[in-house]
């Protein structure tokens, strides 16, 4: 399907840019700005921003949408807590975000690593905030308080498209443990936020409907942006939505309670996540 003129590339550029990238290249660090090929890259890096993933760039799940690498991890990175909380320093930041491949092959699914991963933040970056985008951890809330525990600004875990296409986009997430995932985090009275993807194939109603559903379980903070094939093993793009039906949608969604709702062709769940720390 050929692009509209509205979704154009973004290029990457400047000094900031350079040394955001050099940073994170020397620190062995993975991002999810270059596994997911986000189209705001370019932005967040010339801004000195990034969306750091940790527990390696394998993931034990196949999600359909999605351009991370699927198979068999390998052991978390001892020392990688470290590592995220040095490159934070080094790229002063204000605040940053921190998201993970889905770990099922362990124990815990990574709780412990994450739970370590955001004290080390803390400890040397005390005037930094946080966001966390999290893994569903089968909807495991004993997985899910080792996370609140540690306080992070904002947790966030995405239902990334609407109930009908759950099966067919995500390879193990189920839309109703995610709704679980997000009440439990709503309950624990912390900044809760989710993220979808438009041009699936779901109708308005359907979007509509998901809306209703975030709210009712506490999400505070919503996202929402266009679906962008990211390779040919991925879904086709089944529809190219336009700016002014996704201002429509936030429109809908604010008048409806949300605090706060990033809607637009590039918004991805990271996107001015500074910005959702209130």
């Amino acid at each position: 399907m050929k692009k509209p003129e509205w979704i154009r590339s973004r290029f990457s550029s400047g000094l900031k840019f350079s040394d955001t990238k050099n940073i994170i290249e020397n620190s062995g660090l993975h991002t999810i700005c270059t596994s997911g090929r986000c189209p705001n890259k370019a932005e967040c890096w010339s801004k000195g921003t990034a969306t750091f993933m940790i527990l390696g760039e394998i993931c034990t799940r196949s999600c359909k949408f999605c351009n991370t690498l699927t198979g068999k991890p390998l052991p978390p990175e001892i020392y990688e807590p470290q590592k995220i909380a040095a490159a934070v320093c080094a790229m002063n930041l204000r605040h940053v975000v921190i998201t993970s491949v889905d770990r099922d092959d362990l124990a815990d699914k990574g709780a412990t690593h994450w739970a370590a991963t955001i004290r080390e933040i803390k400890s040397e970056n005390p005037q930094t905030t946080i966001e966390v985008l999290i893994p569903d951890f089968d909807g495991n809330t004993a997985l899910l308080q080792k996370i609140i525990d540690e306080k992070p600004d904002v947790i966030s875990h995405n239902l990334e498209t609407v109930s009908r296409l759950t099966p067919l986009v995500r390879s193990r997430a189920k839309y109703k443990t995610s709704l679980n995932v997000l009440h439990y985090i709503a309950e624990n009275n912390v900044r809760t936020k989710t993220g979808i993807m438009l041009g699936l194939g779901e109708t308005q109603n359907e979007v509509l409907e998901l809306i209703n559903d975030a709210l009712a379980v506490g999400v505070q903070i919503l996202t929402i942006g266009q679906y962008l094939q990211p390779s040919r093993k991925n879904l086709p793009v089944a529809e190219y939505i336009t700016p002014e039906k996704f201002a429509q949608y936030r429109e809908i969604a604010l008048q409806k309670g949300f605090k706060i709702v990033e809607s637009a062709p590039f918004v991805r769940s990271s996107y001015c996540a500074e910005k959702h720390v209130f």
